[in-house]
Order: C-alpha cells, then structure tokens, then sequence
C-alpha cells in the first residue's frame, strides 16, 4: 500500500513540476514528457484538476493544462505562443504594429491557407484584429499585454524567436 501511495505521489509531483514548468502544456507533450501510460495520466490529470491542483483549458479540440497561478486571462497568448506559426505571427506583429497577409505569409514561409487558419483562430480568440483599410491589415489587439505575458512566463518558451524577440524588447 505505501509503495502505490509513494508511486501516486511521485506521478503527482512529477506532472505538477512540467504543468509549472511548461504552462499551457498538452496532453500529448505531458505523455511524451513523463513516459507515463496514457489511462494513468488521465486518471492523473483528472485527480489534479478535481482537487484544484491545476487549471484545464478546452478550446475547440485542444486541452492545455495550467498552474493555478496562471490567470484565465492568460491562457490564449499562452497558448498561441506555444504553436510555432503561430508564435512567429504574434511576433512579427509585436515587431510590426500592422502587417498584411502577404507579409505574414512571408515572414513565416508558409502557405497562405496556413496563415489563413491561423489567424482566423487569432482573430476569434480575441488577440488580432483585423483593419480594412487599404487591403487587409492584421495588428495585435493588446500588444502590452503579450509584452508583459511573455516577460512573465519567458523561461517556459524555449523557442530562439521568443527568446530573441524578449532580448531585444528588455535591452529597449
């Protein structure tokens, strides 16, 4: 019986570490991360969530996985800055106060339908707007605010862009 309760306590401590460590983690990068069966991390993940442990976030066919620390306010920019195209949208638009298509479709190197998804769920969320002025202009709907959010939570994004963009905006 203790060695089940030590094991329990182990899976626990070990998911509460990378949920803190990585907020806005998925489920798949949480198997990948602890080894752990897919019915044990479940049933986990559901223990935590019950006892107030963590923060669960649906959207659409994704669920992320937060500390309690991190406000609901948060979890989108969060979110979004842990998808790669998405996280280069975001940056280009912290870089440039308004962008076209065409740029973001440049400055990403991908295709146009995969720009188009992205930000239409960029839009949806409520973090870009959309400017028709001459032609389609994109511009982050609260730049200061991914600012401070990136500041905040900058040593859980690994990615060269972020950290590089983080750089630059604490030398300014």
């Amino acid at each position: 019986m203790e060695i089940n309760e030590n094991f329990r306590n182990d899976i626990k401590g070990t998911l509460l570490k990378n949920i803190n460590e990585i907020p806005g983690i998925r489920y798949r990068e949480l198997l990948r991360l602890t080894g752990i069966s897919n019915g044990v991390l479940t049933y986990h993940l559901d223990l935590l969530n019950k006892s107030n442990l963590i923060k669960v976030y649906r959207r659409s066919r994704m669920t992320r996985y937060y500390p309690m620390s991190i406000l609901t306010e948060e979890f989108d920019v969060i979110g979004f800055m842990r998808q790669h195209t998405a996280r280069q949208i975001i940056t280009l638009l912290l870089e440039h106060e308004l962008c076209t298509f065409n740029e973001i479709v440049e400055y990403t190197k991908k295709a146009p339908s995969t720009i188009s998804w992205h930000l239409k769920r960029l839009v949806d969320a409520g973090l870009v707007s959309i400017q028709d002025e001459k032609g389609y202009l994109y511009r982050l709907v609260d730049s200061n605010t991914v600012r401070e959010i990136l500041s905040k939570y900058k040593e859980s994004f690994t990615d060269k862009v972020v950290d590089n963009y983080i750089e630059i905006t604490d030398e300014l």
